[in-house]
């Protein structure tokens, strides 16, 4: 038995996490008949999905980050997908919806906006102001919204993909780290190799039907719910709660002696821990397993705290990234 294995069976059985992960498994294998490549993309998407946690996804225009989301509504039996195209004369209501009168009645009735829906794309999300993003920002973290004083629940799963462009810096309203730092995960999303683009030209020029009809349903939105719940369940050992904190910790110039914290202006917060800590046991289900170890974390920390970490002006100035500042204090935190 492993050093990280609970001594006694825990509340969720091996049994039950494997069924999950052969669905899972499924649902990956669904996705890739329609997205070519991007394996990693898709595999930290779905944990954002498990966690019950949404993620901004950055990366140039033509990544096929929209085809994502829609692929994955389209595998859920009932699920309904919206892609909200971000604009500057943007406003809330655009995306939590209105009250009008209706003359046909002499009545007022709700007209409901997209940000009902279970999967969600919102594009270009810091193209909006700042008013627009926080009525997103509210809706993603309190799962509900207020339509003229009226309370409506948004209903589960609930999973919004946010996307930036990185390359427009004109017409946009930059994010800033209190808004970033509430997605579970920031995905960064490259080109594809030779060989995957390829097979994209062929499967996007070449064939005679769309390519999203040869995707089946193949999970229910109840499943994801249980597996939501299931992945709280899951094991975590005193010591790997240890490493997750000294490598918190660290970012915050705690402990280890590593030369690029003097680029650090701010370190990951307690949400750095709690989201690590949940996307390493989401990553576990996935494996197959009811609990925790190291590579669990090291698989997943870099959508987790990359966004997490605040640059100082010397560390942008010497063209740091966080994940070289990621990298380096695993090298150097003893793993448990």
């Amino acid at each position: 038995m492993s050093e990280f294995e609970p001594e006694r069976e825990l509340e969720i059985s091996k049994k039950k996490i494997r069924e999950f992960r052969d669905k899972i498994q499924l649902l990956r294998r669904e996705i890739h008949k329609v997205i070519v490549g991007q394996e990693e993309i898709t595999k930290q998407v779905l944990v954002c999905l498990i966690c019950d946690m949404h993620a901004l996804l950055e990366g140039v225009p033509g990544l096929a980050k929209s085809l994502l989301a829609e692929t994955l509504s389209r595998c859920v039996k009932d699920a309904t997908f919206k892609r909200i195209q971000f604009v500057p004369d943007m406003l809330p209501s655009d995306i939590i919806g209105v009250t009008i009168f209706d003359p046909s009645t002499g009545t007022f009735r709700t007209v409901k906006g997209p940000i009902f829906a279970n999967f969600i794309i919102a594009d270009e999300v810091n193209r909006a102001p700042p008013k627009t993003q926080s009525a997103l920002l509210e809706a993603m973290q309190e799962r509900k919204v207020y339509i003229y004083g009226e309370e409506y629940h948004l209903d589960r799963p609930f999973l919004v993909l946010a996307t930036q462009n990185p390359l427009e810096q004109q017409g946009v309203y930059p994010l800033s780290e209190a808004f970033i730092d509430r997605f579970f995960m920031k995905i960064l999303i490259d080109y594809p190799s030779w060989d995957e683009e390829m097979e994209i030209i062929d499967r996007n020029t070449m064939v005679q039907y769309d390519v999203l009809d040869r995707v089946k349903k193949v999970l229910k939105k109840d499943e994801i719910i249980e597996m939501q719940k299931a992945v709280r369940k899951i094991y975590i050992a005193e010591s790997i709660k240890e490493y997750i904190l000294r490598i918190v910790q660290t970012t915050r110039g705690v402990g280890e002696k590593i030369r690029y914290l003097k680029y650090i202006r701010y370190g990951a917060s307690p949400r750095g821990s709690i989201s690590l800590a949940l996307a390493a046991r989401a990553v576990a289900m996935m494996k197959g397993r009811n609990f925790v170890i190291p590579d669990d974390i090291k698989e997943i920390i870099y959508p987790v705290l990359r966004h997490r970490i605040i640059l100082n002006f010397e560390g942008r100035a010497a063209g740091i990234s966080t994940d070289d500042i990621i990298t380096e204090i695993l090298e150097n935190v003893e793993v448990p």
